[in-house]
């Protein structure tokens, strides 16, 4: 995107390098985030230090950059009837199936952002999916969910044939799955979440392994949206 000026050039950068901290999902270099953004180091720099002085983003001692927690602050008025109603259905579902559970939602038409999650208590390995994520939604099993509630005539142009196949399955299953589609090693099952005056959104869980078989992960995500619907008077 060309910005009109150079202040909205400089602003649409530091939307963009927060956009990229949140996709990674893991801290980033100042030269990492420089070639992300395709620009001099010293101007990611300069843009750092301004996000760094409203406290969204922050720089560990070894210089790496993740994610403020003044974000967290900017977050609380987004959907915050939404994520007030599913969190304690994604904390009992990640704590039940010993899988990370994520709430994602449309976004832009075309891609699924992770409004909120919750991790196991217990578990061997924990998988971290931060609030902010973002990916395609013709790719992942919450993408996927999504897309599946989309007309056909509203889908993205790189959907093809298989994707539009294995659509009208998991519609008629009610369900989506993937393997290694948006992060390498992950399995997600997800469903539908459709809400009155809310886009689009599915509930997930993800891990390295499923601890139970697809349909009964589904099952539960089921019980978990249609509870998060009735809180929400739907």
């Amino acid at each position: 995107m060309q910005a009109g000026s150079s202040g909205s050039q400089t602003l649409s950068r530091g939307i963009r390098l927060l956009e990229i901290l949140a996709a990674e999902g893991r801290d980033l270099s100042i030269d990492e985030l420089a070639a992300a953004l395709d620009v001099h180091r010293s101007v990611a720099y300069r843009l750092l230090r301004t996000l760094e002085d409203h406290d969204l983003v922050t720089r560990e001692g070894t210089g790496r950059v993740t994610l403020g927690a003044g974000l967290a602050a900017l977050a609380a008025g987004v959907s915050h009837d939404l994520q007030t109603a599913a969190l304690p259905e994604l904390t009992e579902v990640a704590n039940e199936l010993g899988m990370t559970c994520l709430l994602a939602v449309l976004l832009d038409h075309d891609e699924a952002v992770t409004l909120a999650s919750a991790a196991p208590r217990r578990t061997v390995a924990v998988v971290s999916y931060r609030p902010g994520h973002r990916h395609p939604i013709t790719r992942g099993a919450p993408g996927k969910a999504i897309l599946q509630q989309l007309p056909d005539d509203a889908w993205p142009p790189e959907a093809d044939a298989a994707l539009r196949r294995e659509i009208a399955q998991a519609r008629t299953r009610g369900y989506t799955v993937s393997a290694d589609e948006v992060v390498p090693s992950l399995r997600s099952v997800a469903v539908p979440l459709q809400l009155p005056g809310q886009p689009p959104a599915a509930i997930a869980v993800i891990h390295v392994s499923l601890p139970r078989e697809e349909a009964e992960i589904a099952a539960r995500l089921r019980t978990a949206a249609g509870a998060v619907a009735r809180a929400l008077g739907a």
